[in-house]
């Protein structure tokens, strides 16, 4: 008597477990696109090899919240450098070296009472810090350019993931597009000797 017992609370539990998950919902996810810069024109430069190095180290912990978006800035420089500096030379060395390359979360303060009950509030916001230097070493000297942007946004308190990571993928797209325009200004000015 005691083996079919056991045999029926077997069945139960696996057609209890299988029920729980048929019931799960499946995880929606989007697949954003590639962020590049290859529709830039490159900036080709007197120099044999162009390297980038980092001396941006994440914490990857809060307030940090770069390591989580779908394309980090950090990343993102490194393909703006790829897609945008060309090396057109027979020696020297062009080094993107990443200053800074954070988003920061923070909490924004909330209203109460009973009209903020019947309101969607603003609940964070994220900043956006990109900083890189860019250093030349060649036969004819030395010269370097520097630039910054900086860009935040608010997000509501109903936003889902998805929305979140379209935000923060947006976000470092034109961050990295404000980069752009500045160093690229910057490059012409005190690298000039450089371009070919």
């Amino acid at each position: 008597m005691a083996v079919p017992f056991r045999i029926f609370l077997t069945v139960l539990a696996l057609g209890f477990s299988l029920g729980l998950t048929a019931c799960e919902t499946p995880v929606r996810t989007q697949k954003l696109p590639e962020l590049t810069f290859a529709h830039l024109a490159p900036i080709k430069l007197d120099v044999a090899k162009i390297e980038v190095v980092s001396q941006y180290r994440p914490s990857l912990k809060p307030p940090d919240v770069e390591h989580l978006f779908p394309t980090p800035p950090a990343r993102a420089l490194r393909q703006w450098a790829k897609d945008r500096l060309r090396a057109a030379g027979r020696s020297g060395t062009a080094r993107l070296v990443i200053v800074q390359a954070s988003a920061v979360e923070s909490k924004l303060p909330q209203k109460t009472g009973f009209t903020a009950t019947f309101t969607k509030q603003q609940s964070q916001r994220y900043d956006l810090t990109l900083e890189a230097r860019l250093e030349i070493t060649s036969r004819i000297g030395r010269g370097a350019a520097s630039a910054q942007a900086t860009r935040f946004t608010t997000v509501r308190e109903d936003i889902s993931l998805l929305e979140r990571e379209r935000i923060w993928f947006d976000q470092t797209e034109t961050l990295v597009r404000d980069f752009d325009a500045v160093m690229e200004k910057n490059m012409r000015q005190f690298l000039a000797r450089w371009f070919k």
